[in-house]
């Protein structure tokens, strides 16, 4: 998954054609490591549909602020350059493509 920052966050997440899953995350937070592979793996079984990244909110307080992001993991998809659905905290896969089930979906 590629890295977003406060910097490339408007370019990478708002203006992207497709929609966006961000996963919002800290290296010492060990919730957000059990989902990675359910992340990576919706980046794959979607790719071309949709696009998953990250952003450290150590690292990043503008966007971790703007979007208020107060517990972590908290997952967001972006799309049309809004938050459409989150999911907040650990969650199984199948949680998180039941919550961006609209954006996920082959087109017809």
């Amino acid at each position: 998954m590629d890295e977003v920052t406060d910097a490339t966050f408007d370019e990478e997440v708002l203006s992207s054609p497709v929609p966006v899953i961000v996963d919002f995350w800290a290296r010492w937070c060990r919730p957000c490591d059990a989902i990675e592979p359910h992340l990576r793996t919706i980046a794959t079984e979607h790719e071309g549909r949709v696009r998953v990244v990250r952003v450290d909110v150590d690292a990043n307080l503008r966007v971790a602020g703007s979007y208020g992001v107060l517990s972590l993991p908290t997952v967001v998809l972006f799309a049309g350059g809004e938050p459409r659905a989150t999911v907040h905290g650990a969650q199984p896969r199948k949680a998180y493509e039941r919550a961006f089930a609209s954006w996920l979906r082959s087109p017809e």
